[in-house]
């Protein structure tokens, strides 16, 4: 059996930067003491979740890649021996700006980065004022405990994204997140999405033999207009196996680690059983090439 050893963080975000970054390296370090060897950080870790308004000021919070993040977590990696996944806000030049996932290698270095393909636009999460659309396509990233399938957030959505990866070669999908629910939702409407996000990533998990990975943030962060109350982060992070069962899961407002144990073979086992892959009907898929219909 291989088996990975996966930390996961799921912590609050406040303005104070600094702080964000002290408390994600404290949470790094106990998965580690854990024997975690791959680390999964939640989306866009460094600061408050800054797209609930649209504030061309608020570009001065991206970094380049390499960078200031990438050199001080890739130092903490290498002291710890850990692959690090994290979620960064990447200046690319003036004015293009991506959501971007950098695996970090074990001795610190930059393994890959994958860039948000899919970008949402909603109340309270207005990401395409700040994002520019990913254009690394859905390549997995190959380190020295597997080949990770990283994806962010809104890709979680997207059936297509998971079987790009799958088909790639991914041995785990991985999900840095940050969703949660908005004022002008009910409670129990905010509890049936939650359990749809949840269930749309499971379901990925099944239909492509794979394990899953997800990291998100809880807590609330007020809404910077004033015009609502903000956005309340279901937390709930949590880990698949390669059928789609739960094998961890963090409560709403839980904030802390949490290590688990992931079988890689499974994957082999589940799909000579469930050989979704091989039936594939590739020569009659045209129409998911169109937006919609004709």
């Amino acid at each position: 059996m291989r088996t990975l050893r996966v930390g996961m963080v799921q912590q609050h975000c406040t303005a104070d930067i600094a702080s964000n970054i002290e408390r994600l390296e404290k949470g790094i370090q106990e998965c580690a003491a854990k024997g975690a060897q791959l680390v999964v950080l939640q989306e866009l870790h460094n600061s408050l979740y800054f797209c609930q308004e649209e504030d061309a000021d608020l570009c001065d919070l991206a970094e380049p890649i390499p960078g200031p993040s990438t050199e001080r977590f890739g130092a903490l990696a290498r002291e710890l021996g850990v692959v690090l996944v994290l979620s960064l806000f990447e200046r690319r030049t003036a004015g293009i700006y991506h959501n971007t996932a950098v695996v970090l290698e074990a001795d610190g270095s930059i393994a890959g980065k994958y860039r948000k393909m899919h970008i949402p636009d909603d109340p309270l999460f207005y990401e395409k004022f700040y994002f520019t659309l990913g254009d690394l396509g859905f390549v997995p990233v190959k380190t020295s405990v597997g080949v990770l399938g990283v994806l962010v957030c809104w890709d979680q959505w997207y059936p297509e994204a998971a079987r790009a990866m799958a088909l790639a070669g991914a041995e785990l999908l991985i999900y840095p997140t940050a969703i949660g629910g908005v004022p002008t939702d009910p409670e129990w409407e905010q509890e049936q999405q939650r359990q749809a996000w949840q269930l749309v990533q499971r379901g990925h998990s099944v239909a492509n033999g794979l394990p899953v990975v997800t990291v998100n943030r809880t807590g609330v962060e007020a809404d910077p207009t004033g015009q609502s109350t903000g956005i309340d982060f279901w937390g709930h992070s949590f880990a698949t196996g390669a059928q789609g069962e739960m094998l961890t899961e963090f409560e709403k407002d839980e904030e802390g680690v949490r290590v688990v144990e992931i079988d890689l073979e499974q994957c082999e086992y589940v799909r000579r059983g469930w050989p979704f892959l091989r039936d594939r009907r590739i020569d009659a898929y045209d129409i998911l090439l169109k937006r919609f219909g004709k």
